[in-house]
């Protein structure tokens, strides 16, 4: 591991003011320190932001929720609020890792954490442009089995890992940031970045640029939700399609509907044709069909996963039925 300077601040003012191009802002730590420890990431300063007050969960006064930058994913899922009104968020933070790491994970890190494409994770292999820009893409030549099927470029074929941020994709959440040039709002579907040929860039955060809060709107699906995790071990693994399917249903018809999907592109992957196509309508399993082979309409599949097509197509079907009962 690189050496580095550690500064821990008390206040957000603080921090956006030590903040450099060579500093990152450390919160739990379960995704950057292993980057560090491997050489992926090497910044000259970690700026520790866990003492800043942004833990809170509080009610918002549209009716919505405010969910702070540095409360711990557990603490988050388990929170009363998020039970009731946000039950589709509190599903997909406890699909995600163990509980040992949810336990230290902040909400903020989880939103900024980098994919788990092998070929990025380990500087033994020297063509990324992640990594490395301009130098290739190892993956694209490699085992693509783990990588993407929609939304990729020829710079970068790697996947998004958070479960969370799939949920918050399907919830219309926005991310509440502050940085030197003051505060803003980002939708979470503009928060993240496609690779196009800048794949370095994860998300739309400018340079200093501190995380304050997640804002969630009023929810009208905190009765028939799912998020769906397919993955290779139970247990703990990541995601190789997962699905977050929400419906409001009035009158035996499907009044909104929302399919999020996971695990298949570089960002958090919404499905807006699938759910204009469930609008409407009575719900059953020919309508879930028919979304589903919509939401991979404009699948490319690579050499070894192509088998995402019709695994993710099956996980939306599921997800809908389930959420649906």
């Amino acid at each position: 591991m690189k050496a580095f300077q550690y500064s821990r601040v008390d206040t957000v003012e603080a921090a956006i003011g030590a903040a450099t191009a060579s500093s990152r802002f450390l919160g739990g730590g379960t995704n950057l320190v292993d980057l560090m420890k491997d050489g992926v990431e090497t910044p000259d300063t970690l700026i520790d932001v866990t003492r800043l007050p942004l833990a809170d969960i509080a009610p918002l006064p549209n009716g919505g929720l405010r969910v702070g930058a540095t409360a711990r994913n557990s603490d988050t899922a388990d929170h009363p609020l998020v039970r009731q009104h946000y039950p589709l968020l509190a599903q997909a933070i406890l699909a995600g890792a163990s509980p040992q790491l949810r336990n230290m994970a902040t909400n903020g890190g989880n939103l900024m954490q980098r994919t788990r494409c092998p070929y990025f994770m380990d500087p033994g292999f020297r063509q990324c442009n992640k990594r490395l820009p301009g130098s290739g893409c190892d993956a694209r030549d490699g085992l693509d089995r783990n990588h993407a099927v929609l939304g990729y470029s020829a710079a970068c074929i790697a996947t998004h890992p958070s479960d969370m941020c799939v949920a918050l994709l399907a919830l219309d959440a926005t991310i509440r940031v502050r940085g030197p040039q003051g505060e803003r709002m980002i939708p979470m579907g503009e928060f993240h970045r496609l690779p196009g040929d800048t794949p370095q860039f994860d998300t739309t955060l400018q340079p200093g640029e501190l995380i304050l809060s997640i804002d969630l709107p009023p929810s009208s699906f905190a009765r028939h939700y799912r998020y769906l995790k397919v993955r290779d071990r139970h247990s703990y693994d990541f995601a190789l399609v997962s699905v977050a399917a929400a419906l409001d249903v009035e009158g035996g018809r499907i009044r909104a509907a929302r399919v999020a999907l996971g695990g298949v592109a570089h960002k958090p992957w919404r499905a807006p044709a699938a759910e204009a196509l469930l609008q409407g309508q009575p719900p059953d399993q020919g309508l879930f069909r028919r979304a589903a082979r919509q939401a991979f309409a404009d699948a490319r599949p690579l050499s070894h996963n192509g088998y995402k097509i019709p695994l993710g197509q099956e996980a939306i079907v599921t997800a809908l039925q389930d959420a649906l009962a």
